[in-house]
């Protein structure tokens, strides 16, 4: 008997992809794509170590890719798919943009601007809220990250042994 996706799940599937492509540059493993009338019309993953730019979320430039693609700058009938809660400034990008909903995978207990450490989407001061759902394949989004956090851990541990022996190589002189 084969299980069948919901569309949230689909397109989180779509943004999990997009993570892996970040994963693969050595980007914090974040994706995003945008949904509106039932097609895809942005992807995005995180860039900002390779643009080293600090607003290389992916949902900023998903967002942009949809303003792009739709010529306008409100999403009011856009659905966001991305597989970690968004951080204040995309939370703040997304109530601007006018997104209608947003569906996250991961929660970010530090930033998590989407209901879990304060919520920009749904405060009622703004005159935008978007809908929010969260946990969507949760496990997958969450593995991404911990398994790219301690893949950094560990090559962090390598790098600072492999300096230590080629100081002593150097030097002949054993840094314990």
């Amino acid at each position: 008997m084969s299980t069948q996706l919901t569309p949230d799940e689909r397109y989180m599937y779509e943004a999990i992809e997009e993570a892996k492509k970040a994963g693969q540059i050595d980007e914090v493993p974040i994706g995003a794509v945008i949904v509106h009338n039932g097609e895809i019309i942005a992807r995005a993953h995180n860039l900002r170590e390779t643009r080293q730019s600090s607003i290389a979320h992916a949902e900023v430039l998903a967002i942009d890719e949809a303003c792009s693609k739709l010529g306008t700058w409100r999403l009011e009938d856009a659905v966001l798919y991305v597989t970690l809660e968004p951080c204040p400034m995309c939370a703040g990008a997304i109530m601007l943009s006018r997104v209608q909903k947003v569906v996250f995978g991961a929660v970010d207990p530090k930033g998590g601007c989407a209901g879990t450490f304060m919520n920009i989407l749904q405060d009622e001061r703004f005159n935008h809220q978007s809908e929010v759902v969260s946990g969507v394949l949760e496990e997958e989004c969450g593995a991404l990250l911990s398994n790219f956090f301690r893949n950094l851990r560990e090559k962090k541990k390598r790098m600072k042994r492999l300096a230590k022996e080629a100081l002593e190589q150097e030097t002949g002189i054993d840094s314990q």
